[in-house]
């Protein structure tokens, strides 16, 4: 008890690194399936594994309300526990049934094999006048476009569901590689030197890439008879999600973060290709962690964010207001987490901070202050670097785009981040 009211008073600044945290050169992001799909700043498989067998053995379903690319629930799966994901983004749901639930080999390697063989009958005249969404025919040139148009049709028209949605997944990875978009650029934009990748040609090396996860997956999954382990996941809004009351044992996720990607933005190729969304700009104002969906207020109930919201009232009116509505919005995360979760579970939160006009953005402090203002207890704060490696760490301080050290304008961004485990 001393401990945790210690805590509670600390500048999270001052908490040592943990090293047992830090997997420096791990590569379990391309274990299993998940490697399936790019995705930025991916949740590293081994927190989950460890934060798993630490606070969720024995305690009922596994939750994630930002599943993002699902590596949480295929970590509890792989741990023979139910679990159950919240995204609201559609692709991100997409990636996660993918990846959830591997599908028996053999049947896959047949069908692979009816899927290339049909490569033989495309004929570019038929998609010559195919009308898709203006903003396809900004991204990809036509020769890509209606290689792509053939390929998607093929894959539709499989009865198997999970087959589907394992070649659909394959699909989207490669749609950025077959585009005219900057390959090692996150935000949208064009690369004009840039040759496009030959649909076919990389749809086949990534798919075999899958096949092989898919199998090694599926073989864990058998010898340890969890292949039946149920795994859901929802398209919902963490601030409502629509998960029972008290039925949830452990939640592990991590949130965007106040200056995170735009991940409407990120996914737009497969959202336009597959009709998930028609408006960019109305599909960004659903997402918490965006700068689209501005809102007015600048008050907060967390102290700790008030006190930063006021300071950016100082440099910039309307930053000020999009911390504030993100503050907000987490707010009523933690008060749906609360609910969800039963008596006696785990809530485990991965956050960094960072820096927005020069404000020093305290997010895990925050999230610290909400999620007891919620209810829950603190147990753990643990403080981890993050490794280069796995997450991109460096931005350019003018232009706000990642870059190398030697930069002189460089700046280290996220370098270290906390897990907040906190018990209702």
């Amino acid at each position: 008890m001393k401990n945790k009211k210690f805590m509670r008073y600390k500048k999270f600044d001052d908490i040592e690194v943990n090293p047992e945290w830090s997997f420096t050169n791990v590569r379990s992001t391309e274990q299993w399936t998940h490697g399936y799909h790019r995705y930025p700043a991916k949740f590293l498989p081994n927190i989950v594994k460890k934060l798993i067998e630490t606070y969720a053995i024995n305690n009922g379903t596994i939750a994630d309300v930002f599943a993002g690319c699902g590596t949480t629930l295929v970590e509890a799966k792989a741990h023979g526990i139910k679990s159950v994901g919240i995204d609201i983004n559609p692709v991100a749901q997409l990636i996660t049934k993918a990846k959830i639930k591997p599908v028996f080999p053999d049947v896959l390697n047949v069908l692979y094999k009816e899927l290339i063989t049909s490569f033989s009958q495309y004929d570019a005249n038929e998609y010559e006048n195919i009308e898709l969404h203006d903003r396809i025919d900004y991204w990809f040139r036509p020769e890509e476009k209606k290689k792509i148009a053939f390929l998607y049709e093929r894959i539709l028209s499989i009865n198997q569901e999970d087959v589907r949605n394992f070649f659909l997944v394959c699909l989207s990875h490669i749609l950025k590689n077959c585009s005219r978009w900057l390959m090692s650029g996150t935000k949208p934009q064009i690369d004009p030197n840039k040759t496009p990748a030959e649909p076919f040609q990389i749809f086949q090396l990534h798919c075999k890439k899958m096949m092989n996860k898919n199998a090694l997956f599926y073989d864990e999954l058998l010898k340890n008879r969890y292949l039946r382990v149920p795994c859901d996941i929802k398209l919902a809004d963490a601030r409502q999600t629509k998960i029972r009351a008290n039925s949830v044992g452990t939640i592990i996720t991590s949130p965007p973060y106040v200056t995170s990607y735009e991940y409407a933005d990120i996914h737009q190729l497969t959202a336009y290709w597959y009709e998930y969304i028609s408006n960019l700009p109305e599909f960004r104002k659903n997402f918490i962690g965006t700068f689209y969906s501005l809102n007015q207020s600048t008050n907060c109930q967390s102290k700790k964010a008030q006190q930063i919201v006021n300071e950016l009232l100082e440099k910039d009116d309307r930053t000020a207001k999009e911390v504030a509505n993100y503050f907000n919005d987490m707010e009523a995360v933690g008060k749906e987490m609360y609910r969800i979760v039963k008596k006696n579970g785990h809530i485990c939160i991965v956050i960094g901070n960072t820096t927005v006009k020069d404000v020093k953005i305290n997010s895990a402090e925050v999230f610290h202050e909400i999620l007891e203002n919620a209810g829950f207890k603190e147990e753990n704060v643990i403080k981890r670097s993050i490794p280069n490696k796995l997450m991109p760490t460096i931005r350019d301080k003018k232009t706000g785009q990642f870059t190398k050290k030697d930069n002189v304008n460089s700046k280290m961004v996220y370098p270290e981040e906390y897990i907040l485990v906190l018990k209702k």
